[in-house]
């Protein structure tokens, strides 16, 4: 089980950033998918989960209305939309299989997103 986060970066809060994340290793069709964060000095926090068939979402309250989450089954990708950030989001973001529950125990090297003027 792989999973390859690509898309952080420094962005003025107000900003947007589309974070990607590739799977591989398991039947990616067959699970629901989540995108976590940890901030220095916290722990790893779920920001949004997406269903096996795309037809259910979860937010965590702190990101509802500024990200959007979707994935592509052909693709084995998963997708987090982030706009309006805030300096807060400010974290290093991961994606694991699992709908709001992480399934594997492995975590890829995740993507820093940096939320500063």
């Amino acid at each position: 089980v792989q999973f390859v986060e690509s898309g952080g970066g420094l962005v003025q809060p107000g900003g947007s950033l589309r974070l990607s994340c590739a799977a591989s290793g398991f039947t990616f069709r067959s699970y629901g998918m989540s995108w976590y964060r940890q901030a220095p000095g916290k722990e790893r926090e779920l920001v949004a989960g997406i269903s096996s068939g795309s037809s259910t979402t979860y937010y965590a309250d702190s990101v509802k209305g500024r990200f959007t989450i979707s994935r592509d089954n052909a693709k084995n990708t998963v997708s987090l939309q982030m706009n309006s950030l805030k300096p807060e989001d400010t974290a290093v973001y991961y994606c694991n299989a699992g709908f709001t529950v992480s399934v594997f125990p492995s975590w890829g090297q995740g993507t820093q997103v940096t939320v500063s003027t």
